[in-house]
């Protein structure tokens, strides 16, 4: 499987990544295990968690689970040395963790501490801030984005960025994380942790970790060009649209333990528009002979700035089926179909 690097750091991952934020949740702890045997067997070397994983749902009595099934598999098997390893630092507003405190230098040494202990493992290789302490546009934010109601300055984000980056240059010298990433994030948001980073105050940005998909491309403009030429590369999250890719939820369709079943609007992506628009991507799959979850994926790592594609499966019947398709390749005029669909339902949620 093709790899790609983490920004300017020596990390190769390959090009699809094993999600776990089911992990302990709608998948249990012997089907998470047997799932990171096969997600390494097809030759994935990247696997992604954080600290308030399993969601569907998120519970105060849940938090860290899904690093603690990770980590009981290192124990287990000891081939922590396998694979590379991403997990992620909660940001503010959760109150299930740190009763909703803000990312800060105090937070990052005892939270790195806490998922090296359920992960069981010495290091961290990408360790990633979920989302800004100044809030973000993702999780359908963006149709009410406005930034000029914050109430903080520039000077004033620019010392909490500062003030993080110094305690994660000492995690990095302690050798307790190797590189660090960004999610949830905006353009203008990243070019202030590179530029900080590139005045000495910590370690350089090396990844962005946003939702990306046929459904939700806010990621093709400024940030796509701020990807291209500083070398950050995407994580996307949600490829297949937490499901709606799939083509399970056509129709009033909601199969059983689905996550709609769970969550009926899944975070906000259903609409009146959606289902019209995954339509048109399941045409696209049916006129090409192409299973649609396989082409979801594929598609997303034709993009130039992807650096790997986090899919998760609930069970192995999923994972299965992903993996199957790894190797899929889609042909110019599949995606030029792809594009033209883009423009008739862009951005459905």
């Amino acid at each position: 499987m093709k790899q790609n690097r983490l920004g300017r750091t020596d990390i190769m991952v390959t090009e699809y990544c094993l999600g776990t934020m089911t992990f302990g949740s709608q998948t249990d702890e012997a089907d998470a295990h047997t799932q990171i045997d096969m997600a390494l067997a097809a030759g994935i070397n990247f696997l992604d968690t954080a600290e308030m994983y399993p969601v569907n749902p998120v519970r105060a009595e849940t938090i860290g689970h899904s690093e603690a099934i990770i980590g009981r598999w290192n124990e287990k098997t000891g081939r922590r040395s396998d694979y590379v390893l991403a997990t992620k630092h909660s940001g503010q507003g959760l109150k299930a963790v740190r009763d909703g405190a803000p990312i800060s230098k105090e937070s990052i040494a005892t939270t790195i501490e806490d998922s090296l202990k359920r992960l069981k493992t010495d290091y961290i290789d990408l360790y990633q801030f979920h989302w800004p302490n100044r809030g973000s546009y993702m999780f359908r934010k963006n149709w009410g984005f406005k930034p000029w109601t914050s109430g903080q300055t520039r000077a004033d984000i620019r010392a909490d960025i500062e003030n993080c980056l110094e305690a994660l240059q000492e995690q990095v010298d302690k050798g307790n994380i190797r590189a660090f990433g960004l999610s949830n994030d905006s353009a203008w948001g990243t070019a202030q942790w590179l530029d900080l980073a590139e005045a000495g105050k910590g370690p350089r940005v090396a990844t962005l970790q946003n939702e990306y998909s046929l459904l939700c491309r806010l990621f093709d403009t400024d940030l796509a060009e701020l990807s291209t030429y500083e070398d950050v590369g995407l994580l996307s999250y949600s490829p297949l649209a937490a499901g709606l890719l799939t083509g399970k939820y056509q129709g009033g369709a909601v199969p059983d333990k689905s996550r709609m079943s769970i969550n009926g609007n899944l975070g906000g992506r259903v609409s009146e528009r959606v289902f019209e628009a995954v339509e048109a991507y399941l045409a696209i799959a049916r006129k090409h002979g192409l299973d649609p979850v396989n082409m979801a994926l594929a598609w997303c790592k034709t993009r130039p700035f992807m650096a790997s594609v986090i899919f998760g499966a609930t069970g192995q019947t999923q994972l299965k089926h992903i993996l199957d398709g790894k190797d899929l390749e889609l042909g110019v005029d599949v995606i030029e179909e792809i594009d033209a669909a883009h423009k008739t339902y862009p951005m459905p949620y």
